[in-house]
């Protein structure tokens, strides 16, 4: 749920091997990838900080305060590294406390973070890190090994702990800490994500006293004790949350004094607070619209970055909400449950209009769960495999599935009722409102009802089970395994309605020994290929049925921030990194200069970011989070 780049020292001994490009058609895609970095650099103008208060900002040469702030539209689930999944608040974590390691932001591959070196053992069961010396925590204790084991063996207990970061740990059998410097993972069977070990550490002093840590929410105390780049020092729900910059940073510490994530629920609302200067970045939901963008192109003081997106944006489907143990709950459609129905409903939307009408060409048609950019895991449909719009294969479908129309042009089942569904839309994403329309247009040619359901807040219906299928979406990390990770069985909740790490309640045998597979797959051209599978089969099944790869699109003033990292740094996003390159290699502008250019941005600062990689078998890593607009994630 995250993205990073940074510079560090090498770590591991074996370049891993590179699969093919892939490349993925669309329409009028804006951009093309073939691998994790396009062929061009982004240039910035200058900039100053802001006040977050609303008020034109200004350039300090007093030695006042430099202040970077963002415009977000997604509340915090939770501030607590336990609980929490959306993107918004998972990239707080990435600011707040250091991981094991860190991702590129040229390439993707693995960098040292807490963790300086690792290696495995000749059979790749022990795992051995060596934590660095130079880092301590907010409160001035030394941060070591010791704090690593006890946060990993924490979420292993599963005490409530479980919900964000469960998938790493599974496969554990042992975490001890025989030295400060010195962190030993034992394992049941071989792991390919061990330079992926997303799970934010935190300080055991601080942890070790919270009496239930499901509960515990992290938002009570402040400033909250971290190791990370920023030190987070407020939070109001729905208004803002306010860090400041972590001087004793091992890394060096962040150019800006203070940054500020400050809550518009209109999106329209944060591209108007950003022309007065009243942000300084707006990334919108998490994109800017066309409109927004191309009228922000000619905004004085402003640039706008475009880039090959890491997010997908689809249809999930509600297979049948359960417990780990069986138990069914939620009121899910039962006509769901036939796969002709489902194929039908996918037959039925025609991706190439949505990348065309909605996003205006700012995105790529969608197919497989991996977007392009990620162009070693990366997956299409065959000719005859493939999906495209066909309303009367899928009228015969429906016809085949005991679905047929009545006199009025309904669909109805053989119980007589008609087949109206509910799809659950979030708020504050337009795109979401304006695909939810041609939906009801494509949908009713079929002779299906449709509502569509938009709410501040999905998570609620979504976790009970009470839906019928849902816009969906997630920013997908170098690394595969966290967005493959939650259609497990082994992500299902415990108990009926409670929040989980599912994403939508799938749980198959099939999919479940492909994903094991993976996981222990050292071998990168092979595990790419099992990956590949298990698109393949998600795209078969009906359940996800992704439209499109969205483009970064966002914006920020040049007269506040003088120039700040992408990721990837050729072209890429700025806001939801796996890492915390953005905000932490941000410069503070001089509030003099003004910029006019239409073209994207993203100045990239010089970050000598040294590849690493693994001992016995090299793997690109990373990690994960689901980013639609109000994330469920």
């Amino acid at each position: 749920m995250d993205t990073q780049d940074q510079h560090g020292r090498p770590a591991a001994t074996t370049t891993p091997p590179s699969a093919p490009p892939r490349s993925r058609r669309s329409r009028r895609p804006r951009f093309l990838l073939a691998g994790a970095a396009a062929a061009f650099t982004l240039t910035a103008g200058l900039a100053t900080p802001l006040n977050p208060t609303p008020q034109q900002a200004e350039a300090k040469d007093d030695g006042g305060k430099k202040v970077l702030t963002v415009a977000v539209a997604q509340s915090v689930d939770s501030l607590s590294p336990f609980l929490a999944q959306r993107l918004l608040s998972t990239s707080l974590h990435r600011l707040t406390y250091e991981y094991l390691t860190n991702y590129d932001a040229k390439n993707n591959r693995a960098i040292p973070g807490f963790a300086t070196e690792w290696k495995p053992s000749t059979d790749k069961l022990t795992w051995t890190y060596t934590i660095r010396d130079d880092s301590k925590w907010s409160d001035g204790k030394p941060a070591t090994a010791e704090d690593a084991a006890w946060t990993f063996n924490k979420v292993m207990s599963k005490e409530g702990t479980a919900t964000a970061n469960s998938n790493f740990v599974t496969n554990f059998r042992k975490v001890t800490a025989p030295s400060p410097t010195k962190l030993v993972i034992e394992l049941k069977k071989p792991q390919a994500t061990m330079a992926a070990l997303d799970v934010p550490i935190v300080p055991k002093h601080v942890w070790e006293k919270v009496d239930d840590i499901s509960k515990f929410n992290n938002d009570k105390d402040f400033p909250v004790v971290g190791n990370g780049p920023f030190i987070l020092t407020d939070y109001k729900v729905d208004q803002y949350v306010r860090l400041k910059a972590n001087k004793d940073f091992w890394r060096d510490a962040p150019k800006f004094d203070e940054l500020v994530f400050r809550t518009y629920k209109d999106q329209d609302a944060a591209v108007s607070a950003l022309r007065k200067g009243e942000v300084s970045f707006v990334a919108g939901q998490p994109a800017l619209t066309p409109a927004q963008a191309n009228s922000l192109k000619s905004a004085e003081n402003v640039k706008v970055n475009e880039g090959p997106g890491r997010r997908f944006f689809a249809i999930a489907t509600n297979p049948g909400a359960r417990t780990k143990d069986g138990e069914k709950f939620g009121d899910g459609h039962p006509a769901l449950l036939d796969k002709r129905v489902r194929q039908a409903l996918f037959l039925s939307v025609d991706r190439e209009a949505i990348v065309d009408k909605v996003f205006q060409g700012n995105a790529v048609e969608g197919a497989g769960y991996i977007p392009p950019r990620f162009s070693d895991y990366a997956w299409k449909p065959s000719a005859d495999q493939e999906m495209t719009y066909d309303p009367k294969k899928a009228a015969r479908l429906l016809d085949e599935a005991g679905y047929r129309k009545n006199g009025d042009g309904k669909r109805v089942g053989k119980d007589g009722k008609p087949l109206d569904l509910r799809i659950l839309c979030h708020a504050t994403d337009p795109n979401d409102k304006a695909v939810g329309k041609y939906l009801k247009e494509w949908w009713g040619d079929l002779g299906i009802g449709l509502k569509v359901n938009c709410l501040d807040d999905v998570s609620v219906p979504w976790y009970a089970g009470e839906y019928d299928l849902a816009f969906d979406g997630w920013s997908v990390n170098p690394d595969p395994d966290f967005v493959l990770g939650i259609h497990t069985c082994a992500a299902l909740p415990v108990k009926a309605k409670e929040s989980a790490a599912t994403d939508n309640f799938i749980c198959d045998k099939k999919y479940d020994e492909l994903y094991a597979k993976q996981l222990a797959e050292y071998d990168p051209a092979k595990r790419a290929e099992i990956v590949k599978q298990m698109q393949s089969w998600l795209y078969d099944s009906g359940y996800m049925n992704v439209l499109a790869y969205p483009n970064a699109v966002e914006a920020y003033r040049t007269d506040q921030i003088k120039s700040i990292t992408t990721m990837p740094t050729a072209a890429g996003n700025i806001y939801g990194q796996d890492g915390y390159w953005s905000w932490w290699s941000a410069v503070p502008a001089d509030g003099k200069s003004s910029s006019k250019d239409g073209g994207s941005t993203g100045v990239i600062i010089g970050i000598a970011a040294a590849a690493v990689v693994l001992v016995g078998g090299g793997v690109l890593f990373a990690l994960r989070r689901r980013s639609t607009a109000e994330d469920r994630e």
